[in-house]
C-alpha cells in the first residue's frame, strides 16, 4: 500500500507539469498571452475543445497533439492508480485486522500462560513489575515509553529459577496450536510476531530433543536459558503491542486482560468493589 500511495503522489505532479509545459509552449509557439495559453492548455487536456482559441501554426498543432496525448494519459493513470490504491487500502486493513485476530488468539490460547510462567524465572521481576501493570489510564506515550525501555534493557531468565520440565510440558501441550498458527499465510504480515512463534517452536524442539532435562552441563543449560530469554523478550514486546491494540479497539477485552495481567502477583478476573 505505501508504494501505491507514493505512486499517486508522483502522478499528481504529472498533470501539473503538463499544464505548465503546455502554457509555456503555447506562449512561445503561438504567442498566446499567459491567460490564453493556460486556458487553451486546460481546455485541450480536458478534451472540451471550445474552439474559441486554437493554434494556427503547424508547430502549434503538433505541440497541441502531444499535450492531448500526455494529458489524457496522465489523468487515466491517476484514476487507475487511485482505484488500485483504494483496493489495496481495503485489502491492507483487512490483512491487518486478521493479524491482530491471530495475535489475540495466540495470547488467549498460549501467550498469556507462557508469559506467566517465564515471569517466574526472572529474578529481577520485583524491580520492574509495577511498570507492566497496564491500566485504562494508559495512553500511547505510556506504551511507547515502556516499549523503548524493553528494547533497551533485555530481561534475563535466571538459570537457577528456570524449570525446564514444566516449561516443556506447557510447550508440548500447545504444540499443535503453534503449528497451526505458523501455517497461517497472514503470519507474513507481522515480522515480529513471526519471530516470536519461530523462537517459541525452536525452544520447544530444543527441550524435546534432550532425553533428560536434569543434570545438564552448564554449557547446555546456558544455551537453553538463552533460547528461553529470547522467547521471553519477544513475548514481552508482542504483549505490549497486543495490550495497546486492545485498549484502542476492544475495551471489554482490554478490561479482562488488565485483570489477568501475567505480570501481576495476584491476577484475578473478579472486579473488585469501590
Amino acid at each position: 500500500m505505501p508504494n501505491v500511495s507514493k505512486r499517486v503522489k508522483l502522478l499528481i505532479l504529472l498533470p501539473a507539469a503538463t499544464i505548465l509545459i503546455g502554457t509555456v509552449g503555447f506562449m512561445a509557439i503561438e504567442k498566446f498571452s499567459f491567460i490564453n495559453a493556460l486556458y487553451f492548455t486546460i481546455v485541450t487536456i480536458s478534451t472540451v475543445g471550445y474552439g474559441d482559441i486554437y493554434p494556427k501554426s503547424i508547430a502549434g498543432k503538433m505541440f497541441g497533439m502531444v499535450i492531448i496525448v500526455v494529458g489524457i494519459g496522465s489523468f487515466l493513470s491517476i484514476v487507475t492508480t487511485l482505484t488500485q490504491s483504494l483496493v489495496a487500502s481495503g485489502e491492507y486493513k483487512l490483512r491487518k485486522r486478521r493479524i491482530h485476530m491471530l495475535i489475540g488468539l495466540f495470547f488467549t490460547e498460549a501467550g498469556d500462560g507462557l508469559l506467566k510462567i517465564m515471569v517466574l524465572y526472572d529474578r529481577e521481576i520485583d524491580s520492574f513489575r509495577k511498570e507492566f501493570l497496564v491500566n485504562d489510564r494508559w495512553g500511547a506515550a505510556d506504551f511507547s515509553r515502556l516499549k523503548a525501555a524493553v528494547l533497551k534493557n533485555e530481561h534475563i531468565i535466571d538459570p537457577t529459577l528456570i524449570n525446564l520440565g514444566s516449561l516443556l510440558e506447557y510447550l508440548k501441550a500447545k504444540g499443535g496450536f503453534f503449528s497451526r498458527q505458523l501455517e497461517n499465510p497472514d503470519l507474513t504480515e507481522n515480522e515480529s510476531f513471526s519471530d516470536l512463534l519461530w523462537a517459541t517452536v525452536h525452544l520447544r524442539d530444543e527441550l524435546m530433543a534432550r532425553t533428560s532435562l536434569t543434570g545438564l552441563p552448564d554449557s547446555d543449560l546456558n544455551h537453553l536459558v538463552k533460547d528461553t530469554t529470547r522467547v521471553y523478550n519477544l513475548l514481552i514486546e508482542q504483549w505490549l503491542d497486543y495490550m495497546e491494540h486492545l485498549q484502542s479497539k476492544y475495551p471489554y477485552l482490554f478490561s479482562f486482560a488488565v485483570r489477568m495481567n501475567p505480570f501481576s502477583e495476584h491476577p484475578s478476573a473478579t472486579i473488585a468493589g469501590a
